[in-house]
């Protein structure tokens, strides 16, 4: 056994796929099948499922994951020890994104991260499942580090706030709620409500605000892009709680946008997630504190 072995191994059971996993570690096809099946022979058992059309993990590859995981991280930590003399990072840096962040220059953190550490390769993907699937990612190991929409989340996860924004009502323009003065979530009670999928950042904070008062909502519209949410509102296909920093870059016409009463906390965090049980890599941990950098007193400071 090796650690090129387990590296693509770990990259078909993120991908669940060899053609992409061949084309994520710059190998040919026939290269990452013939290291797990010499994996397989190693440790005596199948680990992968490839009698159906997919890709699956068998059981006992479902236990070689976390073990795999927690060799490749004692190689890099070695690796970051013998090169701690020359002062260059280098290794991997596997970071977690939600679909949609804008309110976070992720380009130029990311881009001066790369002019600083050159050396290092970083590996970003975007979670269809939000929030929580990222979370979820880092529990089983599989990231290093997320952007989130959350300022909390399951023991053995650290979160830093980086930067939030207030949730504004969004409702058609001819809606009676425009002429109210105050709106407050029991006036929102039986509308139809356009918003992201369970799992989402803003999907949990708002059901949290709505369970906390006990007012009943019902979503009959689910989306990925928040920013596609004005336009929905604006056909009359329902309302939406929408952040803030969408206004200033969406066509609002058709549209009102309300401030809610300050009762409930109607605020879209995000914070950089990581884990909480073990010391990050040394190019981890330089990302993390490039973010902090960048980022001055909850508002982005890359743009």
């Amino acid at each position: 056994m090796d650690l090129r072995q387990l590296e693509y191994f770990l990259a078909v059971a993120e991908e669940l796929s060899f053609t992409r996993a061949a084309h994520r570690l710059h190998v040919v096809q026939s290269g990452v099948s013939a290291s797990i099946k010499s994996l397989e022979r190693d440790v005596g058992a199948p680990l992968l499922d490839r009698s159906s059309k997919h890709v699956r993990l068998t059981d006992a590859g479902a236990r070689l994951v976390p073990q795999a995981y927690a060799v490749l991280e004692a190689a890099q930590r070695a690796r970051d020890a013998v090169a701690a003399d020359d002062g260059e990072l280098s290794g991997t840096v596997r970071l977690g994104t939600m679909t949609s962040v804008r309110l976070l220059d992720v380009p130029a953190i990311l881009g001066e991260y790369h002019r600083r550490h050159p050396r290092v390769q970083l590996l970003m993907t975007a979670a269809p499942t939000g929030s929580r699937g990222l979370v979820t990612a880092l529990q089983e190991r599989r990231l290093d580090l997320a952007f989130v929409a959350t300022r909390t989340g399951p023991p053995g996860i650290r979160f830093v706030p980086i930067a939030e924004s207030e949730l504004r009502l969004v409702v058609p323009e001819d809606d009676e709620l425009v002429r109210r003065s105050r709106v407050g979530l029991p006036d929102l009670a039986g509308r139809s409500f356009i918003d992201a999928p369970e799992g989402y950042g803003t999907r949990a904070v708002i059901d949290a605000a709505f369970a906390e008062a006990g007012v009943g909502r019902r979503v009959t519209l689910e989306i990925n892009d928040l920013g596609t949410g004005f336009d929905y509102v604006r056909h009359g296909l329902g309302i939406a709680l929408l952040p803030d920093y969408l206004m200033p870059t969406s066509d609002l016409t058709g549209v009102a946008v309300l401030r809610m009463d300050d009762v409930a906390d109607l605020t879209w965090p995000v914070a950089l997630a990581a884990r909480a049980d073990r010391a990050p890599s040394a190019a981890a941990a330089a990302l993390e504190e490039l973010v902090r950098e960048m980022t001055v007193a909850g508002n982005p400071g890359a743009g």
